[in-house]
């Protein structure tokens, strides 16, 4: 190692821990995030060494990256990008590559997901001319089922897009074989539930691609950052292609013919021997990650069993200390899963003497900082009004997560002293109004 680059980084260790500085907890006055990011000193020293090494591109860091979390997540190919909602409009829109010929998705086409959610599994679906049809979830698990998802395949079907809420997974085996029972692609959204497992086996190796997204409140941070993940090498090369810029040749920056016939290729009305790095096969977008956010998601890898340990064991404190509480629907897990959780999502019964946003301004009040289950009900957000879309079934339970659930935080950085504290100031303004 050059020897400015080793003392640069021996301060950046100095400096990261004259930063760490231990102040007590102090109920009502530290703040108690539902969320964010848990950094350490190779963490720091990870991102200024990239920045050293002038890796403002995607690079070395990238590709080992890619290799070792698809290798964790135990798939065959991972492709970076910048960010999770990136990840996901590139998984729906290789659904609609013309190299799956009689398999593409065309306009029209419908996708099967869930009605309370992210904005983010849904869009692609509708920014790829598709038709989104939507199902209710399950209050508890915040999962749709697979009865309800049989009973939405209709003859215009053809894939299926749902989010394993707040880490819980769905009922993945089930959803997966009504997807190949019926010709359907499946993408599983794993950005809240990477660690997560049903019947034993990792989330995101049920579907045809998984997505997860590296924003500082998921289980592994970047900064920004997503990844598309499959063992499907087709889909796969078509991901990349679609990542970066739609382009046909698959050679890494820096490479120049690693095909050894660069200049043999004839595509579309092109002159042969048209160099095959310009040549464009989709529509495509530059999507990619920086080899400074991979640094840093590398540092974050070795952590992620320690991370997905202290979620489990925060998540069930607070379920252990709440057991009882009246009013308040506390969160299951799906059956034959385990959760590495996101969020403790908490369901104000539409009875209780107090309202939702009454219990949440009491929260807020003390510094426990709290979420909605992201859009509730998003048929009945301004964007998707009037967008073509069906619904099956009643979305009952939509919308009492529209109007009376939030929740509150199990993420690593939450010591037992803060989670004691949530669940004394739900019992107390519980207690208070009876």
């Amino acid at each position: 190692m050059n020897v400015h680059k080793g003392l640069i980084l021996d301060e950046t260790v100095k400096f990261h821990q004259g930063t760490e500085n231990e102040r007590p907890f102090v109920p009502g006055t530290t703040e108690i995030w539902p969320a964010g990011a848990v950094l350490d000193a190779r963490d720091r020293t990870a991102l200024v060494e990239a920045a050293l090494e002038m890796r403002i591109a995607a690079g070395p860091s990238a590709r080992t990256f890619e290799s070792r979390f698809a290798r964790k997540l135990g798939r065959r190919k991972a492709h970076l990008t910048n960010s999770g909602s990136s990840a996901n409009l590139l998984a729906m829109t290789a659904f609609t590559s013309h190299l799956l010929e009689d398999r593409r998705l065309l306009p029209g086409d419908e996708v099967i997901t869930v009605a309370a959610g992210f904005p983010t599994t849904v869009n692609p679906i509708i920014q790829n001319g598709l038709v989104p049809v939507f199902v209710d979830v399950e209050l508890g698990t915040y999962n749709t089922t697979a009865d309800r998802v049989a009973e939405a395949i209709g003859p215009k079907t053809r894939a299926i897009m749902i989010a394993h809420a707040l880490g819980n997974p769905f009922e993945v085996a089930a959803i997966a074989q009504l997807a190949e029972d019926h010709d359907l692609f499946l993408i599983e959204d794993n950005c809240d539930a990477v660690g997560s497992t049903y019947d034993g086996k990792l989330t995101g190796t049920f579907g045809d691609l998984t997505t997860v997204s590296f924003y500082p409140a998921h289980h592994l941070t970047m900064g920004e950052g997503g990844c598309v993940l499959t063992s499907n090498l087709s889909l796969a090369r078509i991901v990349e292609s679609l990542r970066d810029w739609g382009r046909d040749c698959w050679c890494e920056p820096g490479e120049t013919n690693k095909c050894l016939k660069r200049f043999d290729y004839q595509m579309g009305t092109l002159p042969e021997g048209y160099d095959h790095k310009y040549i464009f096969s989709h529509v495509g977008y530059n999507l990619k990650a920086t080899d400074i956010q991979a640094a840093l998601g590398l540092t974050q890898l070795d952590k992620l069993d320690e991370f997905c340990a202290a979620r489990r064991s925060n998540w069930r404190r607070l379920r252990d200390g709440l057991e009882g509480t009246p009013h308040l629907l506390l969160p299951r897990a799906t059956p034959r899963s385990d959760p590495s959780w996101f969020g403790f999502a908490l369901t104000v019964d539409p009875q209780a003497p107090f309202r939702r946003a009454e219990l949440v301004a009491f929260l807020e009040d003390r510094k426990i900082g709290t979420r909605r289950l992201f859009a509730g009900n998003l048929t009945r957000h301004p964007a998707y009004i009037g967008q073509p879309h069906r619904v099956v079934g009643e979305l009952t339970n939509s919308d009492v997560i529209t109007e009376q659930t939030f929740w509150v935080g199990v993420y690593p950085a939450l010591t037992d002293e803060m989670l004691d504290y949530v669940i004394s100031s739900i019992k107390e303004f519980v207690e208070a109004r009876g």
